[in-house]
């Protein structure tokens, strides 16, 4: 029998019987909208793939103008941003408030770490005339249209760039409600998908990294 209105937990939503179905139902939704993320990235991954077949020593050789000390370092934040996410979610689940809220703390430092790091490439970019498109001014790589290298860079390391800005905003959320008592090892749901949805954009660079700073 339906628990009377009374006894249902704070956090179940009046059209959900049980938490359970609550649960079922925002993880299917996070994972169709995580579908929906990687159908977008795999649209440019194909640009990416088209072009390069087109234009190989182009690639090889803009490539040589991207920095990988900086975009390895990158890497490594946000790898370590995913270990803190899921230390946060582990933590949660313990009832370890103060804990929990340490990591989310540690997770936004590694978010605006990576962004300060690209905004230094970005910079050297934007002084040297690396721009995509008709904005593209330099003269120091070989190749034909080099410029559509730094079109995809752009297009792809700015959208990534836009949803660590998002996560960023989700986690801030999170610490609010977590501040608030509002989640506990019987709710946690919100910061589960929040930790679904950071991992995806960590593996996304992940991607990234190899396929615009390591071309051989």
């Amino acid at each position: 029998m339906e628990a009377s209105y009374s006894d249902r937990p704070k956090h179940l939503a009046h059209h959900f019987a049980e938490s359970k179905q609550q649960y079922d139902s925002a993880k299917l939704g996070m994972w169709l909208f995580l579908l929906t993320e990687v159908l977008l990235f795999g649209g440019l991954f194909l640009a990416y793939s088209v072009f390069r077949a087109w234009y190989p020593e182009t690639f090889v050789n803009a490539n040589k103008e991207l920095n990988v000390i900086l975009g390895g370092l990158n890497t490594i934040v946000l790898i370590t941003s995913s270990v803190t996410m899921a230390l946060a979610i582990r933590s949660i689940q313990l009832d370890r408030k103060e804990a929990t809220l340490k990591y989310l703390f540690v997770t936004l430092l590694f978010a605006f770490t990576f962004l300060v790091i690209k905004y230094f490439e970005y910079s050297h970019k934007f002084h040297e005339g690396q721009l995509p498109g008709k904005f593209y001014t330099f003269e120091g790589i070989d190749g034909t249209n080099p410029h559509i290298f730094f079109s995809v860079y752009f297009m792809m390391t700015g959208l990534h760039g836009l949803h660590i800005l998002g996560g960023i905003g989700v986690i801030t959320w999170m610490m609010i409600r977590v501040r608030k008592n509002e989640f506990s090892s019987q709710y946690y749901t919100p910061l589960e998908l929040t930790g679904l949805y950071w991992h995806l954009v960590d593996m996304i660079w992940i991607y990234l990294f190899p396929m615009l700073y390591l071309i051989r």
